[in-house]
């Protein structure tokens, strides 16, 4: 005989249903999606680090918990790629030295104050003069330039020269020769705008000058300008690249190569969209080749200047200009264009005795990633 259903009341085989249900919505709830991997632990990515570095490098534990720290501080997910990518531009640009020796380094110091006092029309004999005066540590200026073996020494010796010394304000005033320092070879000018952007971590020993060339703020800031922006590339080599370069180099190549394709005009692929320094009120050889395609663009010169002044973030890439420039320059050529370039930039300085190029840092220390990942896989 067949059960009539009353009104509002189920079968048991639909009440059943109906638990199954509930019970399983319950479990889903309950457990992290299977594609969220969970939080690896500090201990567990620090013992990591250590597996990576290279055999030779001496307190491992200590570089591993420096380079997680500046990971932790930046909010940046510390993967093998990333890992490896510090590693290798560590590798690359001290051996894993807090504070790395410089060859020659005073005859360089020297040379760099005879340029200076020519620029500001100071004799000579008038500036080796003063700096046969005694220092702070008691011995003379000329003395501890003769000797210094490190950035950071030559560094102080500066800030000592120009706070002590009445020539030493009058040559250099607030500009301190010593660009670089630190493990990674970062830039002051970088770690001190960063700085002024995003709270620096740790307790400030005098400046972050003087952090730059201490293991754990030379490392933060070189992981800061290596990862800590945007960038939409398919190779870790193009971060290695603006890692020389300047961030967002290669994506600023890519686009002179798409303006040149488009117009016709030679450029150099450097990354530079605008001039700086003195001449930065003046159009640069990429500015001048876009305004050629100016009625092609639709835009005119003061919102190509505008758009081309935001090179240096990533809000370049969103502009009209950006895409207009692409979109032209893929109708002639027929063909998709790489939105990432090598930029092609021959190095100078006075610590680089032959000739290097960006290209080749890059390409070495893609060298040295792919090392550091086998290490990783073992």
């Amino acid at each position: 005989m067949r059960t009539t259903q009353r009104a509002g009341r189920p079968t048991t085989h639909a009440w059943a249903a109906g638990v199954v249900l509930t019970l399983l919505l319950a479990g889903c709830a309950s457990e992290q999606p299977a594609d969220t991997p969970r939080p690896r632990r500090p201990e567990e990515v620090r013992a990591q680090i250590v597996q990576m570095l290279p055999a030779s490098v001496a307190d491992r534990a200590g570089w591993a918990t420096d380079i997680y720290a500046a990971f932790s501080a930046l909010g940046i997910t510390p993967d093998a790629a990333r890992l490896c990518g510090v590693l290798a531009v560590t590798e690359q640009e001290s051996t894993f030295r807090a504070d790395p020796t410089v060859p020659q380094l005073g005859k360089i110091a020297w040379e760099e104050i005879d340029r200076r006092a020519e620029k500001m029309g100071i004799p000579k004999l008038l500036v080796h003069g003063a700096l046969q005066l005694a220092s702070r540590n008691g011995k003379s200026y000329s003395e501890r330039i003769d000797a210094v073996k490190t950035e950071r020494e030559l560094s102080e010796i500066f800030e000592d020269f120009i706070d002590m010394v009445p020539m030493g304000k009058r040559l250099f005033a607030n500009y301190n020769p010593v660009h670089t320092g630190g493990p990674m070879q970062v830039s002051v000018d970088f770690a001190e705008q960063h700085a002024r952007n995003k709270p620096y971590p740790y307790p400030v020993a005098g400046s972050i000058r003087h952090e730059v060339f201490t293991r754990r703020g030379g490392l933060y800031f070189g992981i800061a300008h290596l990862f800590d922006y945007p960038a939409q590339y398919d190779k870790l080599v193009y971060r290695f690249a603006d890692f020389n370069a300047g961030q967002y180099a290669s994506r600023n190549a890519a686009f002179q190569n798409a303006v040149s394709l488009a117009s016709g005009i030679p450029l150099v692929l450097d990354g530079d969209l605008v001039r700086h320094g003195d001449d930065a009120d003046k159009p640069g050889s990429t500015e001048v080749a876009v305004r050629a395609l100016g009625k092609q663009l639709d835009l005119g010169e003061s919102a190509i200047r505008r758009a081309l002044e935001q090179g240096d973030s990533a809000d370049f890439e969103r502009s009209t200009l950006y895409k207009r420039v692409f979109e032209l320059a893929e109708r002639i050529e027929q063909r998709a264009l790489p939105r990432a370039v090598m930029p092609r930039i021959t190095l100078h300085s006075p610590k680089i005795t032959r000739k290097l190029s960006t290209e080749w840092f890059a390409t070495r220390v893609d060298d040295r990633h792919r090392r550091c990942m086998a290490r990783a896989a073992g």
